[in-house]
C-alpha cells in the first residue's frame, strides 16, 4: 500500500472528518452562542469530545490501526493538543487582523475564527495522525 500523503486514507479521513467536524462544531457553537462559554473553552470542548470520536473512527476506518496500547492513545492525544494549540492560536489573531477593517462585533469575529480554526486543525491533524499517531500499520498478509 502506498504510504504517501494523498493515498486511500486521505478520502476516508475526509469522510470521517465531516462526521467528526459536524459533531464537534455543533458542540462548539452551542457552548459559545447558547451557553456563553468563551472562545477557548468552546473550541477546547469541541476538540476534546470530537477527538474521542475521531480516535475511534480513524483508528478503525481510516488507518486500520490494530494496536490497543497506551502508546497509540498518548501519541493521538499529543497530536490533538499540538494541532489544537497551533490552529486556535493562529485562527483568532489571523481572523481579527483580516476582518479588522469591517468593524464586526466580537461574537461574529470569534465565530468566524472558530471556523478558521476548524479548517486549520483538520489539515494539520491529518498529517499528525497519519505520520505520528497511527504511523505503525497492521501487518498485511
Amino acid at each position: 500500500m502506498k504510504k504517501g500523503l494523498f493515498d486511500r486514507t486521505f478520502i476516508t479521513f475526509l469522510i470521517v472528518g465531516v462526521v467528526n467536524t459536524l459533531f464537534g462544531t455543533a458542540i462548539m457553537f452551542v457552548l459559545y452562542n447558547v451557553f456563553g462559554c468563551s472562545y477557548w473553552v468552546s473550541s477546547f470542548c469541541d476538540y476534546f469530545f470530537g477527538s474521542i470520536l475521531s480516535y475511534f473512527l480513524n483508528k478503525r476506518f481510516t488507518f486500520h490501526y490494530q494496536g490497543t496500547d497506551w502508546r497509540s492513545i498518548v501519541k493521538f492525544a499529543l497530536n490533538i493538543i499540538v494541532c489544537y494549540l497551533i490552529a486556535y492560536s493562529i485562527a483568532l489573531p489571523l481572523t481579527r487582523s483580516l476582518l479588522e477593517h469591517l468593524h464586526l462585533g466580537k461574537t461574529i469575529v470569534e465565530n468566524i475564527a472558530m471556523l478558521v480554526g476548524t479548517v486549520l486543525f483538520m489539515v494539520i491533524n491529518y498529517i499528525g495522525q497519519k505520520f505520528f499517531a497511527f504511523s505503525t500499520r497492521r501487518k498485511e498478509g
